[in-house]
């Protein structure tokens, strides 16, 4: 819940500026009220537009949602679900989530399906079962053709907003073990090509070591990516 539409589009005009002929994929995803401005802002470029949530069905009476359709419609391309302020903070379940990605998927948009334990979910040695329940049950119903279209972010929620940081072996770990998950629900092959970020408190002075990992391939960032002098170092990571 940050930026105006002035202020956001701002930061992705400098952005789409800043970016010009980056290999990455780099996508932003400003609040609701901000999507459609921002669109035009990003169309034509490298950058993507996602979401930060979307509604569990296409239309009706679900006062203050957003559909899937509305979303298409603001130019968004993909859509972040299961965040954990969303599982956390507004009680959204597995099976919540699952039915959002399902509709997201049918309604042709990406999806970046968040998991992560709490942290004392962690100290009673349970961070992976989590995880794995997270993961199997928010791609309950899901083909091994549609995992091209979904993207998995491990985000331990103590390292969200904190400033604590999993170590980069910690998170490498987490990675690897979700990708075993993957390959027993689908595919050793499916489980290679499935896109895991990081996602917990990943700033400009740890995003190389993090990123060196073998098992973590890209990073979804928060409170560092609404600055861009904290957002593009990390962007440009290879290039310093």
């Amino acid at each position: 819940m940050h930026k105006t539409i002035s202020e956001a589009k701002a930061f992705a005009k400098e952005l789409v500026d800043a970016c010009k002929g980056q290999k990455l994929r780099i996508m932003i995803a400003p609040p609701f009220t901000a999507l459609s401005e921002v669109s035009q802002v990003v169309k034509g470029s490298n950058i993507m537009l996602g979401a930060q949530n979307m509604a569990q069905a296409e239309s009706g009476a679900h006062t203050g949602e957003i559909s899937p359709a509305m979303l298409k419609d603001a130019g968004v391309e993909i859509v972040i679900l299961g965040h954990s302020e969303r599982r956390h903070i507004y009680k959204e379940t597995d099976g919540l989530i699952n039915t959002k990605l399902k509709l997201a998927l049918a309604q042709g948009l990406e999806v970046i399906l968040c998991v992560g334990e709490l942290i004392e979910e962690r100290e009673a040695g349970k961070a992976e079962s989590v995880c794995k329940t997270q993961v199997t049950e928010g791609l309950k119903g899901v083909a091994e053709s549609d995992l091209a279209k979904i993207t998995i972010a491990y985000e331990p929620v103590w390292a969200i907003g904190t400033g604590k940081t999993a170590t980069p072996e910690d998170a490498d770990d987490m990675h690897k073990s979700i990708r075993k998950v993957l390959s027993s629900l689908y595919s050793e092959t499916a489980a290679q090509k499935m896109i895991i970020q990081y996602g917990g408190s990943v700033n400009p002075s740890n995003v190389k070591e993090l990123m060196a990992k073998e098992n973590i391939d890209g990073a979804l960032v928060g409170g560092a990516a609404l600055t861009l002098d904290k957002f593009l170092p990390i962007v440009k990571y290879k290039e310093d």
